[in-house]
């Protein structure tokens, strides 16, 4: 309401102005009235609609507005400096002018005005400001914030991301992921309550992290999305402030997907980070179950990652060199294929064609 005001005071004032710029009724610009007032009018209205076709902002507090007019005045006082110059310059002399001059001069410091107070008033996301004093503070760090859910805080992999620096985004996380964390915190299954701590632990280390903001957010949502569950809340959520979703979860990551949102998976970008071993490089693993198949042992590399080895059935618990004979990546993560180094490759089953009779 507060801008529709400002435009509706603005398009008043410019149309005054034309309307008792030209001079007497027995003046010979008298014709001239209402031609210039509509003219004046129009151009109002061009301004305005070009501001309207803007991006959407949210308006700022009057300490903004003050400000913008502050800003506009000193603009205007500039522009009718520059004016007077270019009449002085082409020898039109500013008296002779008459009050159409004063007039035009008015108009700039209503167009200068309007548009630094429109400018202040539809940016106080970017800058946030104090009267009498101005602080310059960037309320967001990054283009868009980063929402987590309770499963990426419980798993606490994305504090230990937040100390490489590598997030400078501000971490949002909703008051509704909060109670959800306090519930599982509280319950009665101890594996639950264990769980419950761990995130609320984890959220603790994130709040004391200078490197990484981190904000409690108390938005409403949309009434329709108010009484669904968490994950329809944390999709609405980054959908109204354009954000994104950290979790590991993958039903949420299918529902967000589904409905347009940008999600960030904390297993995809461990994956990601793994180091690539190719067929015919050489691994160090130790060996610590037999595998499924005959003669097949098990190891994980530091990372994680499976390794299924051949012939190691028997060297449980030894350490074996592998070279690499294939990788697979799965949805679960990635196995490595090996067999002991210095080994001939298992020779290959024969194909026996059957004849049809």
């Amino acid at each position: 309401m507060l801008i529709w005001g400002l435009r509706a005071l603005f398009v008043i004032l410019i149309a005054t102005v034309a309307f008792t710029a030209v001079g007497e009724e027995t003046s010979e610009l008298a014709k001239w009235r209402f031609p210039f007032m509509v003219s004046a009018i129009g151009f109002a209205l061009v301004l305005i609609g070009v501001d309207m076709f803007l991006p959407r902002k949210s308006l700022a507090a009057l300490s903004g507005a003050f400000l913008g007019l502050l800003v506009g005045m000193v603009a205007a006082y500039g522009f009718g400096l520059v004016l007077d110059m270019l009449l002085e310059a082409a020898r039109w002399s500013v008296q002779g002018a008459g009050t159409v001059v004063s007039a035009v001069k008015l108009m700039i410091g209503l167009i200068c005005c309007y548009l630094a107070i429109s400018f202040v008033l539809q940016t106080k996301d970017d800058i946030r400001f104090v009267v009498p004093y101005v602080e310059f503070a960037k309320q967001t760090r990054g283009a868009r914030p980063l929402i987590l859910d309770t499963s990426v805080i419980i798993d606490g992999r994305v504090a230990d991301i937040c100390e490489t620096r590598i997030i400078d985004s501000s971490l949002i996380i909703p008051r509704f992921v909060l109670q959800e964390l306090q519930a599982i915190a509280d319950s009665s299954d101890k594996l639950k309550r264990n769980r419950g701590r761990r995130g609320l632990d984890m959220l603790n280390k994130l709040q004391t992290n200078d490197k990484v903001e981190i904000r409690i957010s108390d938005m409403r949502l949309p009434s329709g999305e108010e009484a669904g569950d968490v994950d329809q809340k944390l999709v609405a959520l980054a959908k109204k402030i354009d954000g994104r979703v950290v979790t590991n979860d993958y039903n949420l990551n299918k529902i967000a997907q589904l409905r347009g949102v940008d999600v960030i998976n904390i297993n995809d970008l461990a994956n990601a980070l793994k180091p690539v071993v190719l067929p015919g490089e050489t691994v160090t693993v130790k060996i610590i179950k037999p595998g499924e198949e005959p003669g097949q042992g098990v190891g994980y590399l530091e990372d994680g990652t499976m390794v299924v080895a051949e012939s190691s059935r028997e060297r449980v618990n030894e350490e074996v060199t592998l070279t690499v004979t294939s990788v697979l990546q799965t949805s679960a993560g990635r196995m490595i294929f090996g067999r002991p180094e210095g080994m001939a490759p298992a020779p290959r089953r024969p194909r026996h064609r059957i004849s049809e009779h």
